[in-house]
């Protein structure tokens, strides 16, 4: 089972990393804080001071069209914001 599916790369992660070292991964719906902690600290080797962890639903949506109803729904996923530990870096470029 792999923890860690892919890293979150937008705006607002990528200011945060750049400013108070926080990385976005999104992970596995059943991982919890302390699994997310050993899985980021093995494959980017660095120190994990603190882990957030969201939830976030599938969003259903119905839309009107000449053809009838179309009805459509988004995946629901887990986000991990991950803290590292001073003067450390997470770069995904390298990874890719």
């Amino acid at each position: 089972m792999s923890i860690i599916i892919k890293p979150i790369i937008t705006e607002k992660i990528t200011k945060d990393g750049e400013i108070f070292n926080r990385f976005g991964f999104v992970v596995d719906k059943k991982a919890n804080k302390i699994q997310i902690k050993n899985a980021v600290e093995a494959a980017y080797g660095v120190n994990v001071v603190g882990v957030n962890t969201m939830n976030y639903r599938a969003d259903r949506s119905v839309k009107y069209t000449k053809s009838g109803l179309i009805s459509g729904k988004t995946n629901a996923y887990k986000k991990a914001v991950v803290q590292v530990q001073e003067g450390e870096t997470i770069d995904f470029y390298t990874n890719i």
